[in-house]
């Protein structure tokens, strides 16, 4: 980045532009994503923004650039990869593919590390092939998988069969018809495989399997944050050279939105027996990375931010049309709540399409922060999550919240609390979920379709201000992905000082009148 002059500045807080207010909130602050100066790094001519929609047509204040592409908040401001820093330049559609090719569309500054792995393990040689224990490891802090699970595909490099499985399935066959002597599981070249269900008969069961294709995250619940099944593959090598990784992997959890690199050898895993005595260690290994990006999971973002406070009446909804627009000429875009038909369309078949209840937004959750109560050392603040959304009940929810004030909060109340520090120093991220047992569990649409909690903050007296929005968060995640917040402009304010001024002057001499007319008597 270069204002004013040729030479680079550091990319951190203290030296960016002044933050344009007309810009919607979909175009979040670069304040949110960098570190402090004294952690920063230099880069000449590059810049860095977290936007979502596209591309940037218009320049910062000060900033000598044109354009730069909506995901280049995942050039990595403590990555030291050239390939994942977007040079300033005109990007326009036509070389929007190959920006993409970088991998940058999946990054996410709050989560920098955060993928799936999944990791096959040969642990014995047949007179065919090899029988491999396949794991999956999501090692994402706050983004699970939740029903109806995941699903893994891949090609086989050469005519390989799966002759048996335990604690997973393929969805299909395939044509098995030149097998004489037994049936395989599956002669499919591209195998879909899925997670057994609780309750399946211990003799086809693994350990961390049959769990429904449901992963827990990994700030969350790292126990439940890992799944496994075994295969027996035929028609394949029988020693580490004549092995073909499979390759072309994909991941469903349980629609679109994860890209999954090639299989890469690794060292063989090591096991430590459960007297822990003795150690063994796999045959062969293979690691294949998985990682999220919310662009390609869905087209339209799934949940929004609004905004209230006690010292303004004004409550911001969340932008209009954020997750779509009604459409008042096509009635079952949505659900009015007080429609008398309300019951019989809610019963409807189970989809995995949203049916929303009707309203401005038109999002599936909406995340409402009130500024509640301010003390002489604390204030505090409330947090609502209502559910819209008729045919989704959310398990295991979860909600990450960014505000420079959380490296100082003091009490919540009915939510699990985690910080989530993935740069070093730097305590401004939040996670919050439910009690199990007690709001772990967010009920569709209607009266009990919601969840809340305060949560109460140390004033910092060097930072804390309620002027300017300061009060609000900086970002907000539902489930793992990013909720539209309102436009800055639109923030709750304080009432204007220059009418506090007014107002002070006018009662000043409205009590010197008086006292005037008391002396006079």
């Amino acid at each position: 980045m270069m204002v004013g002059g040729s030479q680079p500045l550091l990319l951190c807080r203290q030296n960016l532009p002044p933050w344009p207010p007309e810009l919607r909130a979909e175009f979040l602050p670069l304040e949110t994503l960098l570190p402090p100066c004294s952690t920063a790094v230099t880069v000449t001519g590059v810049f860095a923004r977290d936007c979502h929609l596209g591309l940037l047509t218009e320049p910062l204040p000060g900033v000598r650039i044109r354009f730069a592409y909506a995901t280049c908040s995942g050039f990595c401001f403590r990555e030291s990869k050239p390939s994942r820093v977007l040079i300033v330049g005109d990007f326009g559609q036509s070389e929007k593919s190959s920006v993409d090719t970088l991998g940058l569309n999946a990054y996410d500054a709050l989560d920098p590390t955060g993928n799936i792995t999944i990791k096959w393990d040969v642990i014995s040689w047949t007179p065919d092939g090899y029988v491999a224990v396949v794991s999956m490891y999501n090692f994402q802090q706050y983004r699970h998988i939740q029903a109806p699970g995941w699903s893994l595909g891949w090609s086989w490099a050469k005519k390989e069969v799966i002759w048996n499985m335990m604690g997973g399935q393929t969805t299909e066959q395939g044509d098995c018809s030149k097998f004489k002597a037994g049936q395989p599981h599956c002669c499919k070249k591209d195998p879909l495989v899925v997670d057994l269900l609780p309750g399946t008969p211990y003799n086809q069961q693994i350990a961390n399997c049959c769990k429904g294709g449901v992963l827990s995250s990994w700030a969350q619940d790292p126990s439940n944050a890992v799944s496994s099944f075994q295969v027996s593959v035929g028609s394949a090598g029988t020693t580490n050279r004549t092995v073909k990784l499979p390759r072309n992997f994909t991941l469903k959890a349980p629609g679109p939105g994860y890209t999954c690199g090639p299989a890469k050898i690794v060292r063989p895993t090591k096991f430590v027996t459960s007297d822990k005595r003795r150690t063994t260690q796999a045959l062969m290994t293979w690691n294949v990375t998985c990682t999220y990006s919310q662009f390609l999971a869905q087209k339209t973002p799934t949940c929004c931010v609004s905004l209230s406070s006690f010292y303004n009446d004004t409550i911001v909804n969340c932008p209009t049309c954020t997750c779509g627009c009604r459409n008042k000429t096509a009635p079952g875009s949505c659900v009015d709540p007080d429609s008398t038909h309300l019951a019989s369309v809610v019963s409807g078949k189970p989809t995995d399409t949203p049916l929303v209840q009707c309203s401005s937004h038109m999002c599936p959750i909406r995340v409402h922060w009130h500024v509640k109560l301010n003390y002489k050392e604390y204030w505090r603040i409330k947090i609502t999550i209502t559910n819209f959304n008729y045919r989704m009940n959310y398990t295991q929810w979860n909600l990450v919240v960014q505000h420079p004030n959380f490296d100082n909060l003091t009490e919540y109340f009915s939510f699990n609390y985690k910080p989530l520090m993935p740069y070093e120093g730097l305590n401004d991220t939040a996670m919050l979920w439910g009690v199990k047992f007690y709001n772990d569990f967010l009920s569709s649409a209607g009266p009990l379709g919601n969840v809340q909690s305060e949560l109460l903050f140390k004033k910092d007296k060097e930072t804390f201000t309620f002027d300017k929005g300061w009060a609000f968060p900086r970002r907000i995640y539902f489930n793992g992905d990013n909720c539209v917040m309102p436009p800055p402009d639109a923030y709750p304010w304080l009432p204007n000082s220059s009418s506090r001024l007014v107002f002070s002057l006018l009662g000043t001499f409205i009590i010197a009148i008086l006292a005037s007319l008391i002396s006079l008597n």
